[in-house]
């Protein structure tokens, strides 16, 4: 009997979810906080899944064979601490994949046909304001270029979208191999200076890691195209914030949307922030910001529940370890 161990859950439906994916074979066990986990519980338990345990957990993991995260990103999980004690680290990135290109699309539509422009506009004056023909950030998007920064899954979708769209899209991933440009029809840039340089919108879809941090910074900014659109749904810092905001105060980024952010939640003493919450002149109706909701539907937030507990179904059923994020510090798997 394989032992899974949810150290730390508060759904309100029964864990269906995850129960969807055990097999027999297999027992789930399901504890609201770490403190009401047991010391049994630790040292028995073939799989933990959910967020990463505090460190002071790790050294009780006798039997322990794999950690799942039931999310897309790893940068705040120790992988080294996992990794030299023999246990994989595995997240979980084929949810939410659609909700986030489709949540992209959503910000990049709400800037180019100045959807929340109008909507506050007319709220405060229904009358005066109706004017059809007046859209500020207003693009036929079939004239537009989308750079696309990062190829992964969302990344591709977030292409495929932009193509039915008739919008010329070109990427920049310096992981991607050759020839896949081709596989989705859009062209490759060879760096981020090139690509802002020519896109008039631009999408980040890359993880976050010490690579990315501060990625768009004030060198990238320097060499976009005047007047470009700006859409994260990707990881907060892989923006410069205050170099976004000095990029928008000089126009050369007309416009906005952000549903991640350096600081969650909104750290209002930077800059950027500061002038969108106050509702500064200069700034108004350019930046639209939502609460990191990009990936979130009833149907992702199944698929984030219960693909985790399918990941440690193959595994300890099958051998089959998917997704693994920290196999370059493993040191004697168990």
């Amino acid at each position: 009997m394989f032992r899974v161990l949810w150290p730390q859950v508060r759904w309100q439906d029964e864990n269906e979810a995850e129960l969807s994916y055990i097999e027999d074979g297999f027992q789930a066990e399901f504890v609201e906080s770490y403190d009401q986990v047991t010391e049994e519980q630790w040292r028995n338990c073939d799989a933990i899944v959910g967020r990463e345990p505090p460190a002071q957990y790790l050294e009780k993991l006798d039997k322990c064979r794999i950690f799942v995260k039931p999310a897309v990103g790893f940068d705040e999980i120790d992988l080294k601490a996992w990794g030299e004690i023999g246990i994989p680290v595995c997240n979980t990135p084929d949810y939410g994949t659609r909700e986030v290109a489709d949540h992209a699309m959503a910000l990049m539509l709400t800037l180019t046909k100045s959807i929340a422009y109008h909507d506050e506009r007319l709220r405060a004056e229904p009358v005066k304001n109706w004017i059809p023909a007046l859209n500020p950030f207003g693009q036929r998007l079939a004239n537009c270029t989308l750079g696309i920064v990062g190829l992964g899954r969302i990344g591709s979708a977030m292409a495929l979208r932009a193509k039915a769209f008739d919008m010329d899209v070109v990427f920049y991933d310096p992981y991607k191999s050759n020839g896949y440009d081709l596989t989705l029809g859009i062209r490759r840039a060879n760096s981020l200076e090139e690509l802002f340089g020519q896109s008039d919108i631009v999408s980040i879809h890359t993880p976050l890691n010490d690579e990315t941090h501060n990625l768009i910074d004030a060198d990238v900014f320097a060499a976009a195209k005047k007047g470009m659109v700006l859409v994260n749904t990707a990881r907060g810092p892989v923006i410069d914030i205050d170099a976004l905001h000095d990029a928008m105060k000089d126009d050369t980024v007309l416009a906005a949307g952000l549903d991640v952010l350096p600081d969650e939640p909104a750290n209002i003493d930077k800059p950027l922030i500061a002038a969108w919450h106050k509702g500064e002149g200069w700034i108004r109706h350019r930046l639209v910001v939502t609460p990191h909701s990009a990936f979130y539907t009833p149907q992702s937030m199944w698929d984030m529940r219960g693909f985790a507990a399918r990941t440690v179904v193959r595994y300890l059923r099958d051998g089959r370890l998917e997704n693994l994020v920290n196999e370059e510090f493993i040191k004697n798997q168990r």
